[in-house]
């Protein structure tokens, strides 16, 4: 990679690990099943309106947008409306990156090389030892519950996969337009028909501006602009040269946290973030090796701009 998409790769872990941030601020103002059908709704609306509809089955758009954009955000709101730290949060949640592995052998006949299997012990072994810790405060639930978000950030993964679109950035823009109605629905069912609209109408005035702004950030910055850049460059480098850039999410999750919010992660917790880090890193697939004859063909050919 150049040093410029390098930069860029990192610029999308910054604006990730900050989505965390604004979603603490946002959960101060919202409840959460709401807010996460407002941070959809914000993006669904202008898809269906100028974004071609991306040339997929449709079930596999349904599975990613009811994967990905739906259990992926009840749970992770949830567990951080009920007590998970918001920059544990963002450590947890890449459970995602083993759980898809480990769904696309179980489901997709995909083969574990000794190097993934041995990469995905160690990152179970780390989220075990984080749920252990948290056992011994009674804060059990919130890591569960974050652990199931990443279950369906998994399931997202392979529906999309499966799904092969010619434009991805198109395939994730229209997977916004599922998840608004069912979230919603939960959100009237579960917080009350008035909660959200109220929540909403609050935003407008001086004191709800920074929910506002939170939902703006999901919507705009961590979902278009980070999946943007990031959708660009996984089509134009190997998946196992821009995946390890992921595990920079955390970092920086953790690290505004304690800035910001003043979290202190045990010793245990930032072991674990170790090994889980390590171990997803292990199991990342290595790059392919391009032919010196490929190489050359490559550069001769113009070069796409950002």
């Amino acid at each position: 990679m150049t040093t410029r998409h390098r930069l860029l790769a990192v610029l999308v872990a910054v604006l990730w690990g900050a989505n965390f941030l604004a979603i603490h601020v946002g959960l101060e103002h919202y409840p959460p099943l709401f807010m996460a059908g407002l941070r959809m709704l914000v993006i669904a609306v202008p898809a269906l309106l100028f974004v071609p509809r991306p040339q997929v089955p449709l079930r596999w758009l349904l599975g990613y947008g009811l994967g990905f954009g739906t259990v992926q955000f009840v749970f992770l709101f949830v567990a951080m409306d009920v007590g998970m730290p918001t920059g544990l949060a963002s450590l947890v949640l890449q459970a995602s990156a083993p759980f898809t592995v480990l769904l696309g052998a179980a489901l997709l006949k995909e083969r574990l090389s000794p190097r993934q299997s041995v990469g995905i012990g160690l990152a179970v072994l780390g989220l075990v030892a984080i749920a252990v810790a948290r056992a011994q405060s009674a804060a059990v639930l919130p890591v569960l519950l974050t652990l199931c978000g990443a279950l369906g950030w998994a399931l997202g993964n392979l529906c999309s996969r499966l799904a092969a679109p010619p434009n991805p950035l198109h395939l994730t823009l229209w997977m916004c337009v599922v998840p608004p109605i069912p979230l919603f629905v939960m959100s009237v069912l579960l917080e009350g028909a008035s909660a959200g609209p109220d929540s909403l109408w609050a935003s407008f005035g001086a004191d709800g501006l920074p929910g506002l702004g939170a939902v703006v950030y999901q919507s705009v910055l961590a979902t278009v602009v980070g999946s943007g850049i990031w959708t660009w460059l996984m089509r134009r480098y190997p998946a196992g040269v821009v995946a390890p850039y992921s595990l920079l999410v955390p970092v920086v999750g953790i690290a505004l946290a304690a800035l910001v919010l003043g979290e202190r992660p045990s010793v245990v917790e930032l072991v674990a973030a170790a090994v889980i880090v390590g171990g997803v890193l292990l199991g990342t697939p290595r790059p392919v090796r391009t032919p010196p004859k490929e190489i050359q063909q490559a550069a001769a050919a113009p070069r796409a701009a950002l």
